[in-house]
């Protein structure tokens, strides 16, 4: 019987800087706008004869060489505002001219499961839950450590536990101006006690040789191949890792970020391969914008268009979209200029993975990069 289509999302915090992840190295432009930040020639992990691999990503080459992994150059959306808060708040909600009030996943995951009938079909790897899984009325598990050690109110038996919170939701849902975020609140609080109780049985149906690196993005990893290989319906997973906002230092702190990812990545497939769990999970890599053309000396500052990524079996492997032009009149305020928007990323993901009808989802109708195996 066919298994039902997983998407875990990887967010890169900060701003990834496009330029040193996916190096333009054929281009003098690189070079000329890059003097003091750039990666030596004689270092890149080649792609062909134009760009290729940050030298700390080369663990990820694998994925591409097997045509299990594809870039997407160019991603964005037209005027940048170049802040993490807003940027991020565009990508969580697919509302980039407005404040958006419901997450894309969240949308995801009420349309999976409108009943609620499982309260772990999305679950967030974090300090607190992702804006993009954030809807009214969809509960989301919300994992801050390590799988293991995971609970609602740990230390407190299951009917007290049951007692305090529905205490919460009766207390706070008649306040008057506030009945339907006090719902919400006290509603999210019982749905995570189920969750939790559900969660909690995932390591003891998990047995690995793997051995993941000892880093947060290793651990969050883990859990999620802790729960997916537990079968308990999860469908979307969500998780963080950064920071990279490499104002200064960038050249070790960039080059560390992507030893965490590339050391991590393929040790969760690998994971996922040795339980038979491979073949209906795809990865999703993005951040919320690239970094300036320019380098300042020491860093990167905010920029426009970035590079995501799609890794797993069912992925068709290669090179999406064209790297934005670095000619000095191509850019917008110093940035490159992107020419796909992220929604289009998502409508693939959506509709050739998941098998949804994206245009509610994120607002709109947008052309597809194929990099789903149908």
């Amino acid at each position: 019987m066919a298994k039902d289509p997983v998407l875990v999302v990887l967010q890169l915090s900060g701003g990834n800087d496009y330029l040193n992840t996916v190096v333009p190295y054929s281009n003098s432009l690189y070079w000329d706008n890059r003097p003091s930040i750039n990666i030596p020639e004689d270092q890149v992990v080649q792609l062909d004869d134009k760009v290729g691999f940050n030298p700390s990503m080369a663990p990820l080459k694998a994925f591409y060489d097997e045509g299990k992994m594809a870039l997407v150059h160019g991603v964005g959306y037209a005027n940048s505002p170049r802040s993490h808060f807003r940027s991020m708040d565009i990508w969580h909600t697919c509302e980039p001219d407005k404040v958006g009030t419901e997450g894309w996943l969240g949308r995801v995951i009420r349309e999976i499961d409108p009943n609620k009938e499982n309260v772990v079909t999305g679950v967030s790897f974090g300090q607190s839950m992702f804006r993009a899984m954030a809807l009214t009325g969809v509960p989301v598990a919300c994992v801050s450590g390590s799988l293991e050690n995971y609970g609602m109110l740990p230390g407190i038996e299951q009917q007290q536990r049951e007692k305090i919170l529905q205490r919460f939701a009766n207390a706070y849902s008649p306040v008057v101006g506030q009945g339907e975020v006090m719902d919400y609140l006290g509603n999210t609080g019982l749905d995570s006690l189920a969750g939790a109780d559900i969660l909690k049985v995932a390591p003891g149906k998990y047995n690995s040789t793997v051995a993941y690196p000892d880093t947060k993005l290793g651990q969050k990893l883990r859990g999620v191949s802790q729960i997916h290989n537990a079968e308990v319906g999860t469908r979307v997973f969500y998780l963080d890792h950064g920071p990279y906002d490499t104002h200064a230092g960038q050249l070790s702190a960039h080059r560390e970020l992507w030893s965490e990812v590339s050391s991590a990545v393929p040790a969760f497939f690998e994971d996922l391969r040795e339980q038979g769990n491979a073949d209906n999970v795809v990865m999703f890599i993005f951040t919320e914008f690239g970094r300036r053309v320019r380098d300042n000396g020491s860093g990167t500052d905010h920029g426009a268009g970035g590079v995501c990524f799609a890794i797993g079996d069912a992925v068709k492997g290669g090179q999406y979209s064209e790297y934005p032009s670095m000619k000095a009149e191509d850019l917008v305020q110093g940035d490159l200029n992107p020419n796909i928007d992220f929604r289009s990323v998502y409508t693939t993901l959506l509709e050739d993975w998941m098998k949804l009808d994206a245009k509610p989802i994120v607002n709109g109708t947008f052309e597809k990069p194929g990099f789903i195996n149908n």
